[in-house]
């Protein structure tokens, strides 16, 4: 399959290297400041490199989009009109969901299939075996594809959007318990309890994720006051080993948020579905 990349970054240029070696051509790649390795791959691949979109985007059968999220509509914009009608059109960007929507409308009006998908880790450290979301019509179609390349791939809808979604809000839970992460061990460090810490919380490891966070959901609003006494506590004690508490902090406002709501809306709950319509609710300030 004749095969364009938008964008020659670290990105572009790993995945046209893998996927020249599943048994496409890659014909060309679009970058308006192309790099001297750029310059360079695309010699070894017989691929020439343009400035801006153009009818000779014509010849792709699949393009993949690989530049920054913020400039990926707009690039979107420039290059679909140029199209085939069935070219697949993968948007591996970092861009806004509702960007993603858009572009898919634009994709549809000109009968090219659009599939967003989500890159969620570092393609710096793992190439292409980076793990990846597909969302989009032709999402299965995407997946086998990139499959074949070495990536572990989750469909996870028709929907484009949907996996630029998934992967920001995989961030609230994965960036938010790295930064927990350092304020802990750094404290644990000082006090010189960072391996014992880590057997008191061997517990953590023998339920399943899933239950670990609904459960915490669902007790959360019960026990807020308490939890909330424990994490000012906590912060004393990362005070006292001279770490700053910028996180925790963060957390003592959660639970007092949840207190003040639990004083101005009394919750009588039980499940998990309870607890997240009653925090999500349109009660919160």
């Amino acid at each position: 399959m004749k095969t364009i990349l938008l964008g020659g970054g670290m990105v572009g240029q790993c995945y046209a290297q893998v996927l020249q070696a599943q048994g496409h051509h890659i014909v060309a790649f679009c970058d308006h400041a192309p790099s001297d390795t750029l310059r360079a791959l695309a010699a070894e691949l017989g691929a020439s490199i343009h400035a801006a979109p153009g009818p000779w985007l014509a010849e792709a059968g699949l393009v993949v989009s690989a530049v920054f999220g913020t400039a990926a509509l707009d690039l979107a914009r420039a290059a679909l009109p140029h199209l085939q009608t069935g070219t697949l059109y993968l948007d591996m960007t970092t861009a806004d969901p509702q960007a993603m929507r858009d572009a898919e409308a634009l994709a549809h009006e000109r009968g090219v299939r659009f599939v967003d998908v989500a890159i969620t880790g570092a393609v710096n450290l793992s190439g292409a075996r980076t793990p990846l979301l597909c969302a989009g019509a032709a999402a299965e179609e995407a997946a086998r594809l990139l499959t074949a390349c070495g990536a572990p791939v989750q469909v996870v809808g028709e929907r484009p959007g949907d996996a630029a979604e998934l992967k920001l809000l995989r961030s609230i839970f994965t960036k938010g318990l790295e930064a927990l992460s350092v304020e802990c061990l750094v404290t644990a460090e000082r006090k010189g309890l960072r391996e014992t810490l880590f057997r008191v919380l061997a517990d953590i490891d023998q339920g399943s994720l899933r239950e670990t966070m609904e459960s915490m959901v669902r007790t959360h609003i019960v026990h807020a006051g308490r939890r909330r006494n424990e994490v000012v506590e906590a912060q004393r004690q990362m005070a006292q080993a001279g770490v700053p508490a910028i996180v925790l902090a963060g957390v003592q406002q959660r639970f007092e948020h949840t207190l003040a709501q639990q004083q101005a809306t009394p919750y009588a709950g039980q499940t998990t579905a309870d607890a997240l319509a009653w925090l999500g609710g349109p009660a919160r300030p």
